[in-house]
């Protein structure tokens, strides 16, 4: 299968944290597949996803995603691509707060007209959300009434998994997207997260540092493997 994601030779410090950063010499992901990366709390996997995700750009070496390489647009131009391309999962969910349950799960498409094409082939869009939350566990009531500052949070990490997944992107990038689960509620959460994904030959790429989750996923990769501190790297 071809690489949906290509990184080679990747230096990138926060501005203004000279004392944290990562190197990614090299990393692939194929198309279809579904990667679990993992990594303890504060070893830079957050920093790697949004690189990834073309919300920061690197100072040095390639992302190419889907063939571009985004490091080198512009921040605007690299908005627009992940709108287009890219579902994230953040891992503090990034809802609107006061906003319904169907404004949250539909805002990406108010800056893709594609993906909002690809989410009304169907159906309307709003009944594709409501498709996606009642696949996720959200119950109608729920995404036809209420703001997102009224779900508990494990509803809001469904919530914002069917933002990522609205509109067929052809990446999903989900940071600790189970954290709030319990043991049960994580398995069924993650087989209706993998069913959409392959159901669309969308690629799956979860970071978490739980390594009993290694055993569902297609792949799994170390941070240590495929990212080193830049306190280790020469300058």
């Amino acid at each position: 299968m071809p690489a949906v994601i290509n990184v080679s030779g990747v230096r990138y410090r926060w501005p203004g944290q000279r004392g944290f950063g990562i190197a990614i010499d090299s990393l692939e992901l194929e198309q279809g597949t579904c990667t679990l990366l993992i990594g303890p709390s504060g070893s830079g996997k957050s920093t790697l996803l949004a690189l990834l995700a073309g919300i920061c750009a690197p100072q040095q070496g390639r992302i190419e995603i889907l063939g571009t390489d985004i490091a080198r647009l512009s921040a605007s131009a690299r908005d627009g691509f992940r709108a287009e391309h890219i579902g994230v999962v953040f891992q503090m969910f990034n809802l609107l707060p006061y906003g319904s349950v169907i404004a949250n799960v539909v805002l990406p498409l108010s800056f893709a007209p594609a993906r909002r094409a690809r989410a009304a082939s169907e159906r309307s869009i709003e009944d594709e959300a409501r498709r996606l939350l009642a696949r996720l566990g959200i119950a109608d009531e729920i995404a036809r009434s209420g703001s997102a500052s009224e779900l508990s949070v494990g509803q809001q990490q469904r919530v914002a998994a069917a933002r990522a997944l609205i509109g067929t992107p052809e990446i999903v990038i989900a940071d600790e997207p189970t954290s709030a689960l319990d043991a049960d509620s994580r398995e069924q959460f993650l087989a209706l997260l993998f069913a959409e994904v392959k159901a669309r030959g969308a690629t799956l790429l979860l970071v978490s540092h739980d390594r009993e989750l290694a055993p569902l996923f297609d792949r799994v990769l170390r941070l240590d493997e495929v990212a080193t501190p830049m306190a280790e790297v020469a300058a």
